[in-house]
């Protein structure tokens, strides 16, 4: 089925306002704008955080804690961010909340009967997600490195699609992609790019 097709599962639906529009009024001060923000990206990161926390950390904080610390956190902090598009918020908020799971996994750790986590291991999970499986775990490391060199459109687009997977209509209205077929360009340049910085 293509992927055109589908449902969208997250972001991206026409007749939603734009995540411009409500970071917009969220800095502004808007209740009800910082709450449409919460619903919307909720679920998003919940589906993206699933399986990341270890079981020994999850009596410190469930993931779903997790997940609306860093909502908190990113709205409480949305002055200092820049960009107003939607996949670069996502992934103000990936980042946030990556760091939070980081944290909360070394928090953990230093409890007596723990390994302490060193500052550069992967996060140690029994749960991978689809993204892990898909290049392993001791390349995701890697693969953080190398997405941080792609410019910031394409980092959105790579991101979107192999962490969230949002279709190419939904990665088109994201990074402000005239169509579908724009969005599927830029995607799959950038993971070309990914590719080769993967093998430098």
């Amino acid at each position: 089925m293509n992927d055109e097709n589908r449902e969208p599962t997250a972001l991206g639906e026409g007749e939603l306002e734009s995540t411009a529009s409500l970071l917009g009024r969220a800095r502004g001060g808007e209740e009800q704008a910082r709450d449409e923000l919460m619903s919307r990206y909720l679920p998003v990161l919940n589906r993206w955080a699933r399986g990341r926390l270890p079981d020994y950390a999850r009596d410190l904080a469930e993931t779903a804690d997790l997940v609306q610390l860093t909502l908190v956190r990113g709205l409480k902090s949305i002055d200092r961010f820049e960009s107003q598009g939607e996949g670069a918020f996502l992934g103000y908020l990936r980042q946030i909340l990556l760091n939070a799971v980081r944290d909360e996994i070394r928090r953990a750790s230093r409890r007596p009967g723990h390994d302490p986590l060193p500052e550069t291991q992967p996060l140690p999970d029994r749960g991978e997600s689809a993204l892990e499986k898909a290049i392993g775990r001791e390349r995701m490391e890697r693969y953080e490195e190398a997405l941080e060199k792609l410019e910031e459109r394409q980092k959105q687009a790579v991101m979107l699609r192999l962490e969230f997977g949002y279709t190419h209509a939904q990665i088109a209205e994201a990074i402000d992609a005239p169509s579908a077929n724009a969005a599927r360009m830029v995607t799959s340049r950038a993971l070309l790019r990914l590719t080769e910085l993967l093998r430098e």
